[in-house]
Order: C-alpha cells, then structure tokens, then sequence
C-alpha cells in the first residue's frame, strides 16, 4: 500500500514537471538534451561507486550503479568503532527537468549537469561484508527512495552531485537465515564527488 501511494506521488509529481518543461521549449525554441552515454567513478562520506548513465529522450537518463555503500558503528570505552563495506547495486531512473532552462542561461549541460528527480532503487545482497570486525554483517534490503538532486561539473572530467530523499526500505528474509522481514521509512543525503571517463 505504501509503495503504491509512493509511486503514484511520483507520477504525478513527474506529469506537473514535464509540462512545465514543454511549455518552457515552446516559449524558447531550443532543444537540450542528456548526453547519450556517461560512464563515471564517484565517492562520497560513506562509500565508493561505479556507474553509467544512458539517454532514454531529451531529458530522461537510466543510471545503474555498482559500488560499496559504507556504514560505522561508534565504539565507546569498552568497543572499538566497527567499519564496514557491503556491496549495493542501484537502478535509478532520472529526469533532468532544467536543461533547457541552463542551456538558454548559457550554463554547462555537458555531463548531465542539471537538476533533477529520480525513483532510485537499491539492492544490498549481503554477499559478503569488509570490516575491521570479523563478525560484522549487513541485513538484505531494497531500498525505494524519491530524490531531488543537482549535478554540477568541475573541470572537464571532475563533477559532485548533491541531493535528498525519503524512502522506504524493506528487510528481505535472507536464505539459511534467522532473520525477518520487515521496513521502515529512511531518509538519504547524497553528497559525492566523482570523475568521468
């Protein structure tokens, strides 16, 4: 029930913006575009990635995404601060609503440097885990998460990205597990830096 109220929020939240953006290309004539294929490495406070994004139309992009999402437990007195790696795989689809809007301004738009929304989707398998501490281990989520973001480029190669989210994640029961099922609303920053190819 609640993924259904999310995705229809997001539609239409999608159809307000999409004829705002076509009334804006009437008004001004002119065509910008995502590129056709951007293939990238980013890092932020808490993890490491690799992705690719691939035009779908004009303002539309399919990111996919394969990295290590980072994660600490702070010590105290009697337990050191426990570090951990786990690796994520991500599907997120993005609308870039200001292109044109940058492009009549004369702003950058190479890279994809734009604002936009996107329904990123995440999936932790919980293979294996990197840490300081031999025990550690990270539960099987999906993660389903509404973001509003920016892109910015610095440099020819070099741009950061920027956003926020409210989403769901669900806890998968894992295979040979003891564990349950279960969710709970997260809110996501993004914050990274990255270098494109």
């Amino acid at each position: 029930m609640i993924m259904k109220k999310l995705f229809l929020a997001f539609i239409i939240f999608s159809i307000g913006f999409t004829t705002n953006a076509q009334t804006q290309l009437k008004t001004n004539g002119s065509k910008a575009s995502v590129e056709r294929s951007i293939f990238g490495v980013q890092t932020g406070f808490l993890g490491i990635w690799v992705h690719n994004e691939f035009r779908i139309s004009n303002q539309f992009a399919l990111r996919s995404e394969i990295g290590f999402d980072a994660g600490f437990v702070p010590g105290d007195s009697f337990s050191k601060t426990i570090y951990y790696l786990a690796p994520v795989f991500m599907v997120e689809p993005r609308w870039y609503y200001n292109l044109n809007k940058r492009k009549a301004k004369s702003k950058r738009i190479d890279g994809n440097s734009g604002n936009f929304i996107s329904l990123q989707t995440s999936y932790i398998p919980n293979w294996f885990v990197i840490s300081n501490n031999p025990y550690e281990w990270v539960r099987r989520q999906l993660w389903i998460m509404p973001m509003w973001g920016i892109r910015r480029n610095i440099g020819k190669h070099f741009n950061y990205e920027a956003g926020v989210g409210l989403g769901y994640r669900f806890y998968l029961k894992g295979k040979n597990s003891n564990t349950t099922a279960g969710s709970d609303w997260m809110p996501n920053l993004l914050l990274r830096i990255g270098y494109r190819f």
